[in-house]
């Protein structure tokens, strides 16, 4: 991050959001941040652009929390997403960034199997929810969601919300929400389509554009021209780098399942990403992929929208991307909020076009590698040190990420390294342990009580 970048202190935030910020390592402002808080917390409409990794999730849930009234149950902010994925992880981040005041409540609506204990949580009263459009727009119908109190209506990842064919569904949601709402729209791209969109539903609003350039100056950018097999390159790449984490882009879920397998046959520990997978699969798999108990994850474009994991030590393009804008999205995954990041991309003769349309897009010169250059194979497997486990009890039974580790470090006797991320949802939650230690800790888990109750516990 930028050593002139400003601190939060001066926008007015107040002390103790300030000090949670500080908790949660929020030091310095990112540009979206810098540019964007004094306008959104002056109650105008805004457009912000920005790549994934930028920090707008925590500009706009800012402005949502200084707004706040706690006393009143009722929605008073409506986030739109595209995805279950990006509206959970959305949720989970405004949950952090509101710990400074006790009994603000965060819920996400985007169907799927726990969706009945959601809409019981909402007859209760929230005051944020975070949904995708179809079902936001079901329970505005039903009258189970009642927009009186809506103060803000953010759409976030606008882009991919138009890409999914979902501008009717966002000006029949706006339309259910009360005329003097602040709306904010947030998008990595600007297609025409943005526009369009922000002339229906937002007044004379303020915009704050990031350069993509300015975006991706952390960012390591290599290339390597494969003359002969791609998956031996992407082999000597991988063990070359041997990055903590990896997510691995490819142009269709075909490719996509080909590189894994190859890699599985390597022995490494591989996720996959892809439009045949169901609900449940994708997020578990990101759920790993996150908690570091799978150091590589393949994936396909189109799946990959919403996914927003923090720390992505690398990003490969097996396949380059079809034009420049969609090759800044996908290294954007990388070197986020100002860390370094790298992104190794292998191409082949018929790509020299789409290598000189990015290097003219983002002004600078690809720097390209020979394979040859690369150190001779190293036989190491690229495996994570960490497995996730399960717990059949998540939100709905009050459970809280301290009530797991204290039942881990207390009950189990592991110590606080033992355990990583524990990703805490409606009604399971998930764990990652140290592989040495994972078979104690499910066995003591099963045994042992957590917040009182018992739970089941297993390897996911």
């Amino acid at each position: 991050m930028e050593g002139s970048a400003k601190d939060f202190k001066s926008v007015g935030l107040n002390d103790e959001m300030l000090d949670n910020l500080k908790s949660l390592g929020y030091l310095k402002m990112t540009p979206i941040q810098e540019k964007g808080l004094p306008l959104i917390l002056s109650d105008q409409d805004f457009i912000g652009q920005a790549n994934t990794g930028s920090g707008k999730t925590a500009a706009f849930a800012l402005g949502i929390l200084s707004k706040l009234d706690v006393t009143n149950c009722s929605p008073q902010a409506l986030v739109i997403v595209p995805t279950r994925e990006l509206a959970e992880q959305v949720a989970n981040e405004i949950r952090m960034l509101a710990r400074f005041r006790s009994n603000i409540k965060v819920l996400t609506m985007s169907g799927g199997l726990e969706e009945h204990l959601k809409i019981k949580s909402l007859k209760q009263g929230a005051h944020i929810i975070v949904g995708t459009p179809g079902r936001i727009i079901k329970l505005f119908e039903t009258g189970m969601l009642v927009a009186n109190d809506i103060k803000i209506l953010v759409l976030d990842e606008a882009d991919r919300l138009l890409e999914m064919g979902s501008i009717e569904e966002i000006n029949r949601i706006a339309s259910f929400t009360p005329l003097n709402r602040q709306t904010m729209l947030f998008s990595a791209t600007f297609p025409n389509g943005i526009k369009k969109l922000s002339a229906s539903i937002q007044e004379d609003p303020a915009q704050v554009t990031i350069d993509s350039q300015h975006q991706i100056n952390t960012i390591e950018q290599l290339f390597f021209k494969v003359d002969g097999h791609k998956n031996d390159a992407l082999l000597r790449v991988l063990r070359q780098y041997n990055p903590e984490s990896c997510i691995i882009f490819c142009n269709s879920r075909e490719i996509c399942k080909k590189v894994a397998a190859y890699l599985g046959s390597k022995n490494m520990v591989v996720l996959q990403i892809h439009s045949d997978l169901e609900q449940p699969e994708r997020t578990l798999f990101l759920l790993k992929f996150d908690n570091k108990s799978c150091r590589i994850l393949v994936a396909t474009d189109l799946a990959s929208r919403g996914l927003d994991v923090k720390d992505v030590a690398a990003i490969i393009n097996y396949d380059l991307p079809c034009n420049h804008e969609l090759y800044v999205h996908r290294i954007g995954r990388t070197g986020r909020a100002g860390k370094k990041g790298l992104a190794l991309s292998l191409y082949t003769e018929n790509d020299c076009t789409i290598l000189e349309n990015i290097s003219d897009y983002l002004k600078l010169e690809c720097q390209t590698i020979e394979l040859n250059d690369l150190e001779k194979l190293r036989q190491n497997a690229i495996r994570p040190c960490m497995s996730t486990i399960y717990i059949t009890g998540g939100r709905k039974d009050n459970i809280r990420p301290g009530d797991i580790l204290g039942a881990l470090t207390r009950e189990a006797g592991l110590k606080s390294e033992d355990v990583g991320k524990i990703h805490v949802l409606e009604v399971n939650s998930y764990v990652a342990i140290a592989n040495d230690k994972i078979e104690h800790a499910i066995e003591h888990l099963n045994l042992g009580k957590i917040k009182g109750k018992k739970f089941r516990v297993g390897k996911a």
